[in-house]
């Protein structure tokens, strides 16, 4: 299972255009062939600061929904939002659970 976090830094006066392309497309992203659901954070402090959370059967999986026509129509409709770069990271799992 891969983890695919993304950070992305959204113009103030675009967050209720960024949500609004987000409910359009959180269905087809997440029943996406290999994705096992996703999550959108927003920074507590940075309310323009957004990272989108992940779960990927594999690489190959992720790898197919980043060179798929989904992606490519949901980055370019959110992209001119951006105020910053986005920054990714993808993860394995080694922990799945919380000790008490």
């Amino acid at each position: 299972m891969i983890v695919r976090v993304v950070k992305l830094v959204i113009e103030q006066d675009k967050l209720d255009l960024f949500f609004s392309e987000f409910e359009k497309n959180k269905f087809k992203i997440s029943n996406f062939k290999g994705c096992q659901g996703m999550k959108l954070l927003q920074d507590v402090e940075h309310s323009n600061t957004i990272m989108t959370y992940s779960h990927w059967d594999s690489e190959e999986a992720l790898d197919a929904y980043r060179d798929s026509e989904l992606f490519a129509t949901v980055w370019n409709r959110v992209k001119p939002f951006f105020l910053e770069r986005p920054d990714a990271w993808s993860h394995r799992i080694y922990f799945d659970g919380f000790i008490h």
